[in-house]
């Protein structure tokens, strides 16, 4: 019955919540899908948390809580409290945090968060249930929950205006783009595929790697450009470029006027990293083959605030994508070099779920793609 139980339930959608704690007994996070509304006046939730997590006592016992509703681009939070992925003992390093008014750890750029003091507590089974009372609720404008179901994440996908009815068939063609690549190609491929097929209709998504990797999974994105790294042959994938990185340095370095730039000479420098899957996977692998550890001294995930920062002079940077324009938003003067050691370059890939039937919009675009790369240039 408990297998079954299980089974059944896994069908069952539901937020993704980081819920925390912190006080007399500790700080402490867990990741949870068992959390729902109790009553709106007052305000109040219940969460279920398993009696072995060390976060239930520790809730239990500092008697506040913290429920964060992630974004659907948050997935790697919940990986880390869920004990997926490690961070050593402090899985708090994987996020920034405000405190609450209770003192529970409040996440940075939560799509919600429900700042809470526990009003009861029980055990039944093998979980704890916390009744708390909403103390305090911090709500970011825009985004989209983190769903889990079937076992796995999701994010809920609105229906556009003037969307086929249940049983059409909708004639557009979903493109992903991993969103540091995106500004970069699909303006100058997009132009080029309409001269081509001027009927098609295309809608876009752009995220980070595992975001289009849900999208293809789920069959809500029929082809996805991203970078051939972690896929784990779980999808068909059709090598389209190899894309040397580079160093990216602000103007006024003193190795900005090199040739090419040894990471070794770079070692002891503060780096401003790209922290979009999977370009920390990447950028690990492309320092190890040069024998290198990179002292991180900022992370972000988007591109042009790495850009940025490097031009105001924090750091330097190792990318792949390479703008036309050597100025960063804020008008910084930036200088890409070539790296000196031999290194792994960035591989473009075409990537569609298998077994599924591509359209002949589909073929279309992939054929598109092949020639634009067999004949643009992807230096910059």
């Amino acid at each position: 019955m408990r297998d079954r139980f299980l089974e059944g339930m896994s069908h069952a959608a539901a937020t993704v919540n980081v819920v925390t704690t912190d006080g007399a007994h500790g700080r402490a996070g867990v990741t949870v899908s068992a959390m729902c509304s109790v009553s709106a006046d007052p305000p109040s939730l219940l969460v279920c948390v398993h009696h072995k997590s060390r976060a239930g006592e520790s809730i239990r016992d500092n008697g506040v809580l913290c429920v964060n509703v992630l974004r659907d681009d948050q997935a790697n939070i919940s990986d880390v409290f869920a004990g997926r992925t490690g961070t050593g003992e402090d899985r708090f390093t994987c996020a920034s945090w405000t405190t609450g008014a209770t003192g529970a750890p409040v996440l940075e750029g939560a799509l919600v968060a429900f700042d809470c003091r526990v009003a009861k507590h029980l055990r039944s089974g093998s979980h704890y249930i916390f009744v708390a009372d909403v103390v305090e609720i911090e709500q970011r404008i825009g985004g989209s929950p983190l769903i889990y179901a079937n076992r796995a994440y999701g994010t809920p996908v609105p229906l556009p205006h003037g969307a086929p009815a249940a049983g059409e068939a909708d004639p557009a063609l979903c493109v992903g783009c991993f969103a540091p690549l995106g500004p970069f190609l699909m303006p100058r491929l997009l132009r080029g595929f309409r001269a081509r097929r001027p009927e098609a209709r295309v809608r876009l998504r752009e995220g980070d790697q595992d975001r289009l990797c849900a999208g293809l999974d789920r069959g809500e994105i029929d082809l996805a450009l991203i970078y051939d790294v972690a896929l784990g042959g779980r999808f068909v994938t059709e090598l389209l470029a190899k894309i040397p990185p580079h160093v990216l340095l602000p103007a006024a370095h003193p190795l900005a006027h090199e040739a090419a730039v040894s990471l070794k000479s770079l070692a002891h420098e503060p780096m401003v990293m790209l922290d979009m899957a999977p370009s920390g996977e990447y950028l690990r692998t492309l320092f190890a083959e040069a024998g290198v550890e990179p002292t991180v001294a900022i992370r972000s995930p988007s591109f042009e605030m790495v850009r940025g920062l490097v031009g105001n002079g924090l750091g330097y940077s190792v990318l792949v994508t390479k703008p036309a324009n050597a100025m960063s938003y804020d008008g910084a003067a930036l200088v890409a070099r070539p790296i000196a050691e031999p290194v792994s370059p960035g591989r473009i890939a075409l990537a569609r779920r298998p077994g599924r039937v591509s359209s002949p919009a589909a073929l279309a675009f992939a054929e598109h793609c092949r020639s634009f790369f067999a004949s643009a240039s992807m230096t910059g």
